[in-house]
């Protein structure tokens, strides 16, 4: 057997779905999946687009995304997907071939040191040397992506490697989801710190959604009746209308979540680096509160605040052994204890309010409103895929946005790479067609990869892509007026192309608001233009300097040059 077509057996006893690939090269693997009916190659309109796809698949099946590229310059457009999949601890393979060994060094065609290219963005970069071993290294891959903390791997194999005809040995898929427990003794020291808290909080991260410890994380909560604020990856570990949910944290706090964290004696960390915009640069931490911080991997544990009870273990299980541990010790009332009752109906009282401000008919139309329609018109069984930018951030506010459902968000790490969101909801809607899929983005970000509208019209895959249009890099536009002096340079887009023709072009559905009158109208029209199968874009022009709750702190906190805010 060739090696190529070895591997393309490997993928499929790995139970394989994807594989988002572009060509290039690799030609005996892309034949070898010709009539596959169980494999279904994806082909992107630039190889980054491939890495955001399998991050979307991942996080969605807990099952590696694979890609497949050409050589040099293809496996080089790679970098920011493998960068973003590295922070986010996505299990993501990316295989690409590369010159055959026997010509190494001599200049040929796209010859590029692509493994040692990797090896600062991947849990792991190697090459295959000789056909023979392909099986081990994509068990190890298979094996190293999904264990541990997650993470992406990068396999070249050389065409003298590939196409050789070889007695390849038999291959046997990988061990997935190995688990650890906690210490003991760690868990039973912060049961006690449980035990004696007046005001916990949890903070809830990738590493929850990564770990499925979703029925857990609930049931210790409402155990205890300890509120929850998650991380952007950490969001959709508990659908956001439970009575314990409030929202994020960091930047894109509002304000019953500040309160609550601010007020706490008690945080819980699970699953999360506790990164810059979750931390403010690592100032947010509750004054003379404890910390309990639980994680896979301990080269975090302690990384930036300093725990009181570090446990090194899997969410799921620590969680477990917690509930476990504290058993009939507990006394408190839960759910009906009086702090959670006076937190309801502080949330009520806040909900009304941000209703109000949402009606709101100004023109140009704030963001806000724009985000809050939709988030009532998609409703349940709808996954977000949201960018990053000063406008789209309004998605990642509670209550504002409401992901309903587990998994409901396939949100961005602090790498934060335009153009992430607007490519990963499509590999979400290729994972799970069943549900609505909408990516809120900025009109920045979805020029740098709406090429991949003609992606999800060629296979399928109706998605809405909401375009809050600023005719800026807000973000950028924010600082230099806060800090420069509004001396703006290289963040004001002069010329817009019409994203409504560039959607038709595409042959999808499109449209223009101005008017807050038809914000509704036109989110229900595209809904309706997905149920027919067809993706569309919807832009909104958006007031420039409508930002959320939170984030002239976090800019203030953060700030090392004189500022004033407007």
């Amino acid at each position: 057997m060739k090696g190529l077509n070895a591997l393309a057996e490997i993928l499929r006893k790995e139970s394989v779905k994807f594989v988002f690939g572009y060509g290039g090269g690799g030609f005996d693997f892309w034949d070898a999946l010709y009539e596959d009916q169980q494999i279904k190659p994806i082909l992107t309109r630039i190889e980054t687009s491939c890495v955001f796809m399998a991050m979307a698949h991942a996080r969605l099946t807990r099952n590696p995304g694979i890609t497949f590229t050409s050589a040099g310059p293809g496996a080089a457009n790679l970098t920011a997907g493998l960068l973003e999949a590295y922070s986010a601890c996505a299990p993501v393979i990316s295989i690409a071939p590369s010159t055959s060994q026997r010509f190494e060094g001599m200049g040929v065609l796209q010859e590029t040191d692509m493994v040692s290219t990797f090896k600062q963005i991947t849990k792991w970069s190697v090459r295959i040397p000789v056909p023979e071993k392909i099986p081990w290294v994509m068990r190890r891959a298979f094996y190293l992506a999904l264990n541990g903390k997650p993470g992406p791997i990068f396999v070249e194999i050389p065409g003298d490697v590939g196409g050789a005809d070889a007695e390849i040995p038999e291959y046997t898929p990988a061990e997935r989801m190995v688990r650890c427990r906690g210490d003991p003794n760690r868990i039973g020291e912060a049961t006690n710190l449980l035990l004696k808290a007046e005001r916990p909080v949890i903070v809830a991260g990738g590493g929850v959604v990564l770990s499925k410890a979703f029925e857990e994380l609930r049931q210790f909560a409402e155990l205890l009746g300890i509120p929850i604020m998650t991380t952007p990856m950490g969001r959709g570990c508990i659908p956001e209308d439970h009575p314990l949910a409030l929202g994020l944290v960091g930047i894109y706090w509002t304000k019953v979540g500040k309160k609550v964290y601010e007020e706490s004696d008690l945080v819980i960390s699970i699953g999360s680096r506790n990164e810059d915009l979750e931390s403010g640069r690592f100032t947010y931490f509750p004054e003379g509160a404890k910390l309990i911080q639980i994680d896979i991997d301990p080269f975090e544990l302690g990384r930036n605040y300093l725990p009181d009870v570090a446990i090194f273990g899997d969410a799921k299980m620590v969680l477990t052994d917690l509930m476990q541990s504290m058993g009939s010790k507990i006394e408190k009332k839960g759910m009906e204890s009086q702090r959670i009752k006076e937190l309801l109906k502080v949330k009520e009282e806040y909900e009304a309010v941000v209703e109000a401000e949402c009606r709101s008919d100004s023109v140009p139309i704030k963001t806000r409103r724009v985000v809050k329609t939709l988030s009532e018109v998609f409703g349940r069984d709808t996954i977000l895929s949201n960018e990053n930018g000063m406008m789209d951030l309004w998605s990642y506010y509670f209550p504002y946005y409401k992901v309903l459902d587990i998994g409901g968000c396939i949100g961005m790490t602090d790498q934060t790479c335009m153009g992430m969101g607007v490519t990963q909801a499509i590999g979400a809607k290729l994972t799970l067609p069943e549900k609505k899929v909408v990516c809120t983005t900025g009109d920045a970000a979805f020029q740098m990869f709406s090429k991949e509208l003609a992606t999800a019209v060629q296979y399928k895959a109706p998605v809405t892509w909401v375009v809050l249009n600023n005719f800026s890099l807000g973000w950028d536009k924010y600082i230099q007026k806060v800090f420069y002096d509004e001396r703006f340079v290289l963040s004001d887009f002069e010329f817009q192309p019409d994203f409504v023709k560039i959607a038709e072009a595409y042959k999808c559905y499109g449209e223009h608001v101005e008017e807050p009158g038809d914000v509704e109208s036109t989110l229900r029209n595209a809904l309706k233009a997905n149920e027919e199968g067809i993706p569309a874009v919807v832009e909104f022009v958006v007031d420039p300097w409508d930002r959320p709750e939170g984030f002239d702190e976090w800019h203030l906190r953060r700030a090392e040059r004189p500022r004033k805010i407007f």
